[in-house]
């Protein structure tokens, strides 16, 4: 979901691996780009498979991201919300204690690789 404007700093792809579902996400994620990651992963959650978000490659999340995350890890359950994290998104999930609501991954292999239970922080 690229295209004008704001949504320029924010790219969002959607695949299937199997039966999980794969949110990549890279850029910015601030209170402008944020509905294109909120849309995302409302259409990714209606059909109930376990869903992975990439974002190996944001440089940014503010607490419009942490929010958008946080309503994602709500309707995830029973599952948890599986999130590879680069270091400029980590640390906020961490320091708001959000790591503890999410299933945490260094990388898209482990998160695909899990039962949607297991993390490692």
């Amino acid at each position: 979901m690229s295209g004008e404007g704001t949504s320029r700093m924010l790219d969002v792809k959607v695949r299937n691996e199997g039966t999980v579902t794969v949110i990549t996400v890279s850029g910015e994620i601030d209170i402008a780009s944020v509905p294109h990651l909120q849309s995302a992963l409302e259409e990714s959650r209606q059909d109930g498979s376990p869903l992975v978000v990439d974002m190996t490659n944001v440089g940014f999340m503010g607490s419009a991201g942490l929010s958008a995350l946080m309503v994602a890890s709500e309707a995830a359950k029973p599952q948890r919300l599986r999130v590879v994290a680069s270091d400029a998104v980590r640390r906020p999930i961490e320091v708001t204690g959000l790591d503890k609501l999410l299933a945490m991954f260094p990388t898209l292999d482990d998160a695909l690789a899990a039962d949607g239970l297991g993390a490692t922080n």
